[in-house]
């Protein structure tokens, strides 16, 4: 990963969508995550990094409630977008409007381990939908997400050997 991805922003201002609180399934669509994505814009450059490690770290530690499960979403999000596969972080709400920096390798591995705890906490960011429809595909994106910010498998040739 050797590039900064500049987010695709079309007519999003520092303002929120017509909705409050969650407005879609997406990794960027609540208030929540918007929120957080604010706070990388204001945040240096070279500071935007260590907030993203941050928010992954706790939700992966974290006991009891995740308080920053939506959040930490959006991180793995920008993450995975640096990765071959990754889609795009393109969404009009949302998400980040300046130059995210390159991420390092280890961050999506920890974007992955905290994806997982978020699926896996049955109090925290799942328990919030009320259409199962809604629900199902929140967990397909996550799913989709830890996809692409999987590591990529290493394939050893096998040799045809006869006895």
């Amino acid at each position: 990963m050797d590039k900064a991805v500049r987010p695709t922003v079309q007519g999003r201002g520092r303002g929120r969508a017509p909705a409050e609180g969650t407005w879609d399934t997406g990794p960027f669509d609540n208030d929540t995550a918007a929120d957080f994505t604010d706070t990388l814009d204001d945040a240096k450059p070279e500071e935007r990094e260590a907030l993203i490690r941050g928010v992954l770290t706790r939700t992966v530690d974290a006991t009891g409630w995740l308080t920053e499960g939506e959040e930490a979403v959006a991180a793995a999000a920008l993450i995975a977008a640096q990765c071959p596969g990754g889609a795009p972080v393109d969404t009009p709400y949302g998400c980040p409007e300046e130059t995210m920096p390159a991420f390092p390798d280890d961050l999506r591995t920890l974007a992955d381990k905290a994806l997982a705890r978020i699926i896996s906490d049955e109090a925290g960011p799942a328990s919030n939908w009320v259409d199962p429809e809604d629900w199902k595909q929140w967990r397909a994106n996550l799913n989709r997400l830890r996809t692409v910010l999987a590591p990529p498998s290493l394939s050893i040739p096998l040799f045809n050997v006869e006895q």
